[in-house]
C-alpha cells in the first residue's frame, strides 16, 4: 500500500467511500472516546496532574540537551551503549552495524512508531535479516503489507473478517471466527519467533535521565519478551521523549493510558536499565539505544517547539472529527489525525503535506483533550499562515484569504460586502431559497446544497435592535 501525504484529498475521498472503514472506524467512539472519559474520572485532580505533565513537558524541552547529556552519561555508567542518529539513514545504518557486529540473523520488533518513520523494517531486510513484528496489530499489518493508521491502534480500520482471511490466506490453517482463537493462532505462530530471535528492537515511551532507563507501556507481553529474550537489545526513541526524573515518569503514566486506551493502567511496564547482570534472572547481553533527531531539533524555539511535548497517546487523532471520518491512512504517513497534521509537515517539509494543516475543522476538540495542553489548533493556524507566505497553496485560495483579511481590517466596507453578497446569494438561489453550486465554493455543494442568507444580516440586526 503505496500512501502519500501529498495525496490526502484522493486519500480522504477514497476512505469516505469504503464502507467497511466506516464501520471500523466507528469503534472510535465507543472504546477509546468514552473510555478516556471514564478512566478520568477516576483522577480527583486530573486538571492539576495534567498542568503538572505539560510542565514537565515543557521543562524538560526547555533544556533538551542537558537531560539527553545526562541521559547518555547515565546509561553508558549502566553498561547500555549509545548511539546518535541525525536522520532515519543514520538509525537504518547504525542498527545494521550492531547486527553484524553480534552476529545477528533474526530481529523481532515492538511496536515503534519511529522505526516505522525511519523504515526500519525496510532496510533490515535490504541488508538480509528476518524481521517479525510482534505487537498483534503490527502483525496483522505486516502480513497485509500495509502501514499503521493509528499511533495506538494500529490496526483499528480492519475487521474481524478481515483478519481471518488474513491468517487462512498466511498460515494455512482453518478458519478462525473468535477473537481468543484469533490471538491464540496469532500466539502459535509468534511464540517460536521470539525464541529464536538474535535481537529484539523497541521503541520508548520515555527516556529517564537520572537512571539512563528506556521506558515502555505495552499491553501484551509481546513488549517485554522482544526486550529480554534476544542477545541483544536496541531501543530505537525519538531525542523528545527524555524525562528528568522516575517521579516525572509516574506523573505522566498517571495520563498516558487513561487518554490512549482509556485503562487506569496497562498491562506492563517496563524500566530497561542497562544488560543483564550477573545476577540477573533475564534480559540482553547487550543493551543499545538509538537517539534519533531525524528533524526534531529543527523544530526547537520555532512555532513548532509545543508539538515535541507529545507523548503519542493518540487522544487528539481518537477525538478529531476528521480522522473519525476517513482514519489514518487518508493522512499518507506514520502520524495521522491533528497532531500528525502538524508533525509530518514539520518532519518532511511543508510542501509534502500541504493539504494536511487544513485537514481540520479547527473546533479545538484535539486541544481540549491533549494530556500535556499541546495548543494545536494554533499550531495548525501557523502552518496554514506559513503555507499562504510561501504560496503553497492555490492562488484563488490566497486572493479570497487577502480579501477578506482587507475587509476584516475595515468594518464599514466589511458591513457594505456582506450586505451586498447576502442579497446576491438570495436572488442566485431563486425561490426555493436553496443553492446546489455555489461560485468559489464548488466543495460545499457536492453532496448537499447551500442554504441562501435569508432576512437581514448580522450587522444590520444588531444596528436596528440598538436604536430600538
Amino acid at each position: 500500500m503505496e500512501l502519500s501525504p501529498a495525496r490526502f484529498k484522493t486519500q480522504a475521498a477514497a476512505s469516505l467511500a469504503d464502507a467497511r472503514l466506516q464501520s471500523a472506524l466507528e469503534k472510535l467512539q465507543d472504546r477509546f472516546v468514552v473510555g478516556r472519559a471514564q478512566a478520568l474520572l477516576e483522577l480527583d485532580n486530573a486538571d492539576a496532574v495534567r498542568d503538572a505533565a505539560a510542565d514537565i513537558r515543557a521543562r524538560t524541552l526547555a533544556n533538551l540537551d542537558d537531560y539527553l547529556e545526562r541521559f547518555e552519561a547515565a546509561a553508558r555508567a549502566a553498561g547500555a551503549e549509545v548511539h546518535w542518529a541525525e536522520n532515519a539513514s543514520d538509525v537504518n545504518r547504525i542498527l545494521v552495524e550492531i547486527a553484524a557486529r553480534h552476529g545477528v540473523k533474526r530481529v523481532v520488533k515492538s511496536k515503534s512508531m519511529v522505526t516505522e518513520e525511519c523504515r526500519v523494517n525496510e532496510a533490515l531486510g535490504t541488508a538480509g535479516l528476518e524481521v517479525r513484528e510482534t505487537d498483534l496489530g503490527e502483525y496483522i499489518l505486516q502480513l497485509a503489507d500495509e502501514p499503521p493508521s493509528h499511533i495506538v491502534a494500529p490496526v483499528v480500520h480492519k475487521s474481524r473478517d478481515e483478519i481471518a482471511d488474513l491468517f487462512v490466506e498466511h498460515h494455512r490453517t482453518p478458519r478462525r471466527e473468535t477473537i481468543p482463537a484469533l490471538v491464540a493462532e496469532a500466539r502459535e505462530r509468534l511464540r517460536p519467533a521470539f525464541l529464536a530471535a538474535d535481537m529484539g528492537i523497541s521503541g520508548a515511551n520515555f527516556l529517564v535521565a537520572e537512571t539512563g532507563s528506556a521506558l515502555i507501556v505495552t499491553n501484551e507481553g509481546n513488549g517485554r519478551l522482544a526486550t529480554t529474550l534476544p542477545r541483544v537489545h536496541v531501543a530505537v526513541t525519538g531525542i523528545e521523549k527524555v524525562v528528568p526524573t522516575l517521579e516525572d515518569v509516574a506523573t505522566l503514566l498517571r495520563l498516558l493510558p487513561r487518554y490512549a486506551t482509556g485503562q487506569s493502567i496497562t498491562n506492563y511496564v517496563s524500566i530497561l536499565t542497562g544488560p543483564r547482570r550477573p545476577d540477573d534472572g533475564d534480559g540482553p547481553e547487550h543493551f543499545h539505544v538509538i537517539l534519533v533527531d531525524n528533524g526534531r531539533s529543527r523544530m526547537l524555539g520555532t512555532d513548532r517547539h509545543d508539538m515535541l511535548r507529545c507523548i503519542r497517546c493518540g487522544a487528539c487523532m481518537n477525538h478529531c472529527p476528521v480522522y473519525q471520518n476517513v482514519g489514518g491512512h487518508a493522512y499518507g504517513w506514520v502520524y495521522p489525525g491533528p497532531m500528525g497534521s502538524v508533525l509530518t509537515p514539520a518532519l518532511l517539509g511543508p510542501a509534502e503535506a500541504r493539504d494536511l494543516p487544513n485537514a481540520s475543522t479547527l473546533c479545538g476538540a484535539c486541544a481540549q483533550v491533549c494530556p500535556v495542553k499541546i495548543p494545536l489548533p494554533d499550531l495548525l493556524r501557523n502552518l496554514r499562515e506559513e503555507q499562504v507566505e510561501q504560496r503553497l497553496r492555490p492562488a484563488g485560495e490566497r486572493l479570497a484569504i487577502r480579501l477578506w483579511g482587507l475587509l476584516a481590517r475595515h468594518p464599514f466596507l466589511y458591513g457594505v460586502a456582506s450586505g451586498v453578497i447576502a442579497r446576491a446569494l438570495r436572488l442566485y438561489a431563486g425561490r426555493d431559497g436553496a443553492i446546489r453550486r455555489l461560485p468559489l465554493g464548488r466543495g460545499w455543494t457536492l453532496g448537499r446544497d447551500f442554504p441562501a442568507p435569508s432576512g437581514r444580516t448580522f450587522r444590520e440586526l444588531y444596528v436596528r435592535r440598538g436604536r430600538a
